[in-house]
């Protein structure tokens, strides 16, 4: 999504300087052109030179300093942007952005830019908590200035709360949310994700390896494409992606009512969790104790959420996914069909780097045409783009 496009880095004057050039190389790993501009007081924590070298560009810290063909610096190095990123970005850049001053090399270019603005704040919890602060924030995003907000844990001074920087994972995050092609504005996504858990009693219960990092992948690639998004998950260890509306579930009946009841708003569903088939029949409230336990567990179907769902697809989108183990394509056709799908995923689990706990897929792409598109090994988060854009081709062709 971001290949090609070019980047304005700003980096002001805080400590977390050193991890705008982590931000830096990402950004360049995905071949985004990115020029940096600086405050001359960024330079005390980081060296122009490092910023310089991994971005192959030479670095702009002085708002006199000519550009190309002679002209001044801070225009040019504005010219034909497609975003501006301010990281990190201080009490002070934040406060000269809300009031329109520009006395530096990095005030100056961020005035002149033309372009969605990203800022991601690092500073002490004081500082971030200062109502002039919060104010300024509030001014800048009236008027679309986008915020990545600050975590909360350990800052540089010793104390605890909040006005860390972003990760990287989570600024790189927005920067694609913002670049990428709105193609599914105006459209309802419901994705489903993660495992169920089906109790056995007060203390066990049976699920699945399931992490929902494919399911939390596909929703953040939805919301990326201007999509209104909910996310119906499973128990699991992931943030929640910024800008999505969240339910979270435990067993296949309640991911059942949870998705039945908003499935009517939603021009498409993807179903990416990996639902329990069965529950054990009459689980104890209680423990159970371990020398009165039986050595027998009776199990009953849970509700087939997916099959419900294409016998009253009406005009929507159905999307679901076929973890195998043996025959992956014959398998996934005849879930297609048998569930009334539009598109399906398929992926042999047996496979290193695909299926569960991982951080990659193999997928295979079906949809109810026929069509079969074998995918090499790729992040999650690729695939997901991948999966976005064959929904955004079946919904032009509906």
């Amino acid at each position: 999504m971001i290949s090609g496009k070019r980047i304005l880095l700003g980096v002001s004057g805080g400590i977390a300087a050193y991890k705008a050039v982590d931000v830096l190389r990402r950004l360049r790993e995905q071949d985004a052109e990115v020029r940096v501009v600086m405050t001359r007081n960024a330079t005390r924590f980081v060296s122009a030179l490092t910023f310089s070298a991994l971005s192959g560009m030479p670095v702009l810290t002085d708002e006199f300093a000519e550009g190309d063909r002679g002209s001044m610096g801070h225009i040019a190095v504005t010219d034909g942007l497609d975003l501006a990123l301010v990281v990190p970005a201080t009490a002070n850049i934040i406060g000269k952005m809300a009031a329109g001053i520009a006395d530096d090399a990095l005030s100056t270019a961020l005035m002149a830019a033309d372009c969605p603005i990203i800022v991601a704040p690092a500073m002490n919890d004081r500082m971030y908590r200062n109502a002039v602060l919060q104010r300024n924030i509030a001014g800048l995003r009236s008027v679309g200035v986008r915020f990545v907000d600050p975590e909360t844990g350990v800052l540089a001074c010793g104390t605890k709360g909040q006005g860390r920087l972003a990760i990287p994972e989570t600024i790189l995050e927005a920067v694609v949310a913002v670049l990428s092609p709105k193609s599914l504005a105006g459209v309802n996504v419901l994705v489903t994700a993660g495992p169920t858990r089906e109790p056995i009693d007060a203390v066990r219960f049976i699920s699945n390896p399931s992490t929902g990092k494919m399911g939390y992948a596909l929703a953040a690639a939805a919301r990326d494409r201007g999509a209104t998004v909910l996310l119906v998950s499973g128990p699991t260890q992931l943030p929640t992606p910024q800008g999505i509306d969240l339910i979270s579930v435990t067993t296949a009946a309640q991911m059942d009512r949870a998705v039945k009841d908003h499935a009517g708003r939603c021009q498409v569903i993807i179903m990416a969790a990996a639902v329990s088939d069965f529950r054990p029949l009459g689980a104890s409230d209680r423990k159970i104790k371990k020398n009165s336990a039986l050595l027998q567990i009776q199990l009953e179907p849970t509700t087939d959420i997916l099959q419900d769902l294409g016998e009253k697809k009406e005009r929507r989108i159905l999307v679901g996914f076929a973890a195998e183990t043996d025959a992956p394509i014959l398998s996934a056709r005849e879930k297609l069909a048998r569930k009334n799908l539009d598109l399906i995923i398929a992926n042999d689990i047996t496979v290193p780097g695909s299926g569960f706990a991982v951080d990659t897929n193999k997928a295979i792409l079906i949809d109810r045409e026929g069509s079969v598109d074998e995918l090499p090994s790729m992040s999650k988060a690729e695939l997901a783009g991948r999966i976005i854009d064959k929904i955004v081709e079946l919904k032009k062709n509906q």
